[in-house]
């Protein structure tokens, strides 16, 4: 992660919590020496040790962050992750947002590992979306990185996605793609989303010039029809299947001859785990 980019957010962060005077409780205190450990309160997987880190050092850079457990790596309940050293005034006006953010991303990560886990031993890779909080989409869509999944397009500039209501402004799909080709880099991917059978045929009129067809919401009775009849117009394009993922439906669609599943459930349906400060 381009560490300049969030320092700018964390910055930003923490001017909510301190407005213009500052920690009114913490700045009251004697400057004191001191430590607070982490503590796990439930099971998960630990995510956003950097941006934890970057708080304290913008608050204080002599504080020492010591981590007992690594990214990525499963912990439990009672556990402790990590210890912060030095002036006991700074570390309380870190601890909230230090603490708000390695709460979300550990859900984020410990949600999308379950997800990830229905897949195992199929070639089918698991895709966030751009259904993310504005202002923490890198922080979100990283979370889910640790967790195990890949990343779809990080935003409207980095890849093309021609929806229902780009196909409907357009007119067809043909006119869409023809016509948003001659306005990106030749090295820009070109995804188009089909809902029915008439729009998969329609597709397949220009499938040469397409790299991603998405399967919107297709009952998963069909899903394997149509992936067979896009392989055979391009063996080489890819397919991926959006729309109600569960981890129910993993289990079927792990066995299809598709490429990606993506759901935004991973980051708007994951729940914050409970880690607490404790001052020792």
């Amino acid at each position: 992660m381009n560490h300049l980019y969030l320092k700018s957010l964390i910055v930003n962060f923490l001017n909510e919590d301190l407005g213009t005077v500052g920690d009114l409780t913490s700045q009251a205190l004697p400057v004191v020496e001191g430590e607070a450990v982490v503590v796990a309160k439930e099971s998960g997987i630990l995510c956003g040790i950097e941006p934890f880190n970057t708080v304290f050092q913008i608050v204080n850079e002599n504080l020492k962050v010591n981590w007992l457990k690594k990214e990525g790596e499963e912990f439990k309940k009672g556990e402790v992750l990590c210890c912060v050293e030095g002036e006991l005034p700074s570390i309380l006006t870190a601890e909230r947002t230090a603490l708000n953010l390695l709460q979300k991303l550990s859900g984020i990560a410990t949600t999308t590992r379950e997800f990830v886990k229905e897949l195992e031993g199929s070639p089918v890779k698991l895709l966030d979306t751009r259904k993310t909080t504005p202002g923490l989409r890198v922080l979100e869509k990283y979370a889910t990185r640790v967790g195990g999944a890949l990343n779809h397009r990080m935003g409207l500039y980095d890849a093309v996605m021609i929806k229902d209501n780009h196909i409907k402004a357009f007119g067809s799909i043909e006119r869409a793609v023809k016509l948003v080709l001659k306005k990106v880099p030749v090295t820009t991917k070109i995804e188009v989303e089909v809902d029915s059978w008439q729009q998969l045929e329609e597709v397949i009129r220009v499938i040469d010039l397409v790299d991603i067809v998405m399967l919107d919401n297709w009952p998963i009775n069909e899903v394997e029809k149509g992936a067979v009849k896009l392989k055979n117009a391009r063996n080489s394009v890819k397919i991926e299947v959006s729309g109600g993922i569960t981890l129910q439906k993993l289990k079927t669609l792990k066995e299809l001859p598709i490429d990606f599943v993506s759901t935004s459930k991973i980051i708007t349906s994951a729940k914050w785990l409970d880690l607490s400060m404790e001052v020792k």
